[in-house]
């Protein structure tokens, strides 16, 4: 069984910036890059996302209106907020209201990002494997419900047998 390459989608309106990230982890995850949140949801149309990376302030709409407006639609990607900006009601908003894994500020530290990285995938896999144990649990659970209700009706009709043979 080969290893899944841990799939990134940064959003950044600086170019320079998505180049860095693209350079620095290239070599590690699959990377894909938006200059815009609309380039964005494109990709993550396209692509399976495990992480997703955003910065905050972007113009016509900040990472966290991004990652709330994405949340139904693409719920299982890690939503993360990397910034240059510290602010305690972006942050609260970040958590509250786009389900964000980390806010993280710029400069980011290569190898404390790569952690974070693959902490949050390991949160990511969790997750898969919760769901695919759950829809494992209903099927189960409905094969033995049909079980119970066969042996039931094979009771019954038993009774109803035994019932006419002392008529």
């Amino acid at each position: 069984m080969t290893k899944e390459k841990i799939s990134i989608l940064y959003i950044d309106d600086e170019a320079h910036n998505l180049t860095a990230f693209k350079a620095n982890f290239r070599n590690d995850y699959q990377v894909f890059t938006a200059e815009t949140a609309f380039e964005g949801l494109e990709i993550l149309k396209k692509e399976k996302v495990h992480i997703l990376i955003t910065d905050q302030r972007m113009p016509k709409m900040t990472g966290i209106q991004f990652l709330e407006s994405v949340i139904q639609q693409f719920p299982d990607p890690i939503r993360m907020i990397l910034t240059g900006y510290s602010d305690i009601e972006a942050v609260m908003d970040a958590i509250n209201k786009g389900q964000v894994y980390r806010y993280l500020l710029k400069p980011f530290e290569i190898n404390d990002l790569k952690i974070t990285i693959n902490n949050a995938y390991e949160v990511y896999k969790l997750k898969e494997d919760n769901q695919k144990l759950t829809r494992d649990l209903l099927v189960a659970n409905k094969q033995l419900e049909f079980m119970i209700r066969q042996k039931i009706i094979g009771l019954d009709m038993n009774s109803n047998n035994e019932a006419n043979l002392h008529e």
